[in-house]
């Protein structure tokens, strides 16, 4: 059973994780100064698309494109997150959290830098819809990648 002390350790923690978010999403409406606007304009190019290659339709932005700022102030966001990570892990290290919580942390880490490279990487000016649904397929293949890092902290741990 945890000390109270530790307990109260991870709730501060957590609280600072928060805090560093809300700071983080300032910065980031700071830096891109027409992101509600941006965001609107995401949302109201959104239609029914068929999934290349198959007869699925899902939701997609018709001209994906046109939202580089938007997707570069989700990038900007998604790589103050891997940040925030790195320092939560350490402080999770010195401070001998739970193995569950370290792990979660890990996962954590895996996933938010996995999705910062694929928005870099796939979600620009050269963004078609068939690179679209394939950066939503490689961000689900980086959830399992993070659940199997996240699994192998706890096997690791054991």
């Amino acid at each position: 059973m945890p000390t109270r002390e530790r307990r109260y350790g991870e709730g501060l923690l957590s609280a600072a994780a928060v805090g560093a978010v809300f700071i983080l999403i300032g910065i980031v409406f700071v830096t891109t100064p027409n992101l509600i606007n941006d965001a609107r304009e995401f949302f109201s190019d959104f239609t029914t698309l068929q999934v290349p290659n198959t007869s699925i339709q899902l939701p997609a932005p018709a001209h994906p494109a046109n939202h580089v700022e938007l997707y570069g102030a989700v990038a900007q966001f998604t790589l103050g997150i891997s940040i925030l990570q790195i320092l939560m892990l350490a402080l999770r290290l010195v401070l001998r959290s739970p193995t569950r919580r370290t792990a979660e942390t890990v996962g954590n880490l895996v996933f938010w830098f996995g999705a910062t490279y694929l928005i870099i990487t796939l979600l620009n000016d050269a963004t078609t819809v068939e690179t679209w649904f394939m950066f939503w397929a490689a961000i689900i293949v980086v959830l399992g990648v993070s659940l199997i890092a996240r699994a192998l902290v706890l096997f690791a741990r054991r």
